[in-house]
């Protein structure tokens, strides 16, 4: 396993991460996502990342609950705020108050004295970023908190931010989780470019688009009814017969390749420096092991350009 410093800081953080969101403490049953955390902690992976809202907290508890087995410094764990966790007013957002209270009880969860990495989940437009920035800061000069990140904020308001904290000397994020894969590609025209300017990492979640980049899907037929992938409620745009024909063409640039499609997908993802980790799902052992393959893998120019070739033919 490789690692690569999350954004800039000096924490480094395994190529590729294990996350939980529609699997521990819901879809998956709890031995087999245990033994997917154990099985990704064998292979180095050391970053581990959750939500308070991931099952409203039942992931938090599985996550935490296995990490213990380990040394506490050899791991990198992450969760969330912003999400529905009760039916009162302040009972979601980015709010001095909900942010305090949700670390309290993340913490509480994970049976752990402090979060590696805080991520706001979303963007708050009804809290101030000054509010939001010295409610994290806080926790971080009290030791619950390392470093703070946000999940799917634009390149605007994350260089508002920046400025913010940077005029009252708070800390920065360090790095931002958005979706990225071959078939969305939307960081690439401003997110990456700001985050090489300041210093924010991406950690990059459906890497695989859902499943659709392991080639397990041939035809919309393809999809029972009753699994994790029918749960997501795919539309036309996201799954469709072009984008099963481009992976068709995928699985022929990989198996020229000498790899796997999920590993042509993964190494395309980590070909930019700006990515520190891409942030995988896995609902049994086998499969953390296929994904955690993809680390160190390297894409030469012309595979690069055959992929550019087929993602181009997109209409």
């Amino acid at each position: 396993m490789n690692y690569r410093r999350l954004g800039g800081s000096g924490l480094k953080v395994s190529e590729i991460s294990l996350g939980s969101w529609l699997t521990y403490g819901g879809y998956v049953e709890r031995e087999n996502a245990v033994h997917s955390i154990r099985k990704a902690y064998e292979l180095g992976i050391n970053f581990f990342d959750t939500a308070n809202v991931y099952e409203r907290g039942e992931a938090e508890k599985v996550v935490g609950e296995t990490l213990k087995d380990y040394p506490r410094e050899s791991y990198v764990l992450a969760t969330k705020v912003f999400g529905n966790m009760g039916d009162g007013p302040n009972d979601r957002g980015l709010s001095r108050k909900h942010i305090t209270e949700q670390c309290h009880a993340s913490l509480q969860r994970l049976g752990h004295d402090y979060i590696d990495l805080y991520y706001c989940h979303r963007f708050s437009p009804e809290t101030p970023i000054e509010e939001t920035l010295r409610a994290l800061d806080d926790l971080i000069r009290q030791g619950k908190v390392l470093y703070v990140g946000v999940s799917q904020w634009t390149a605007a308001q994350m260089q508002a931010a920046v400025g913010v904290a940077d005029r009252y000397l708070l800390d920065r994020i360090v790095v931002n989780q958005p979706v990225y894969n071959m078939f969305d590609r939307y960081i690439e025209d401003e997110v990456i470019p700001l985050g090489e300017t300041y210093g924010i990492g991406q950690v990059v979640y459906s890497p695989l688009a859902q499943g659709l980049l392991t080639g397990k899907y041939k035809s919309l037929t393809d999809i029972p009814s009753d699994s994790r992938a029918a749960k997501l409620n795919w539309d036309d745009k996201k799954i469709n017969d072009q984008k099963l024909e481009q992976v068709q063409q995928l699985q022929q640039i990989a198996d020229e390749a000498g790899l796997s499609l999920t590993h042509l997908a993964l190494a395309w993802i980590l070909r930019q420096p700006n990515v520190s980790s891409a942030l995988v799902g896995a609902s049994r052992p086998e499969q953390v092991e296929q994904n955690a393959g993809a680390s160190g893998v390297t894409l030469s120019s012309d595979v690069v350009e055959a992929i550019e070739k087929v993602l181009s033919s997109e209409k």
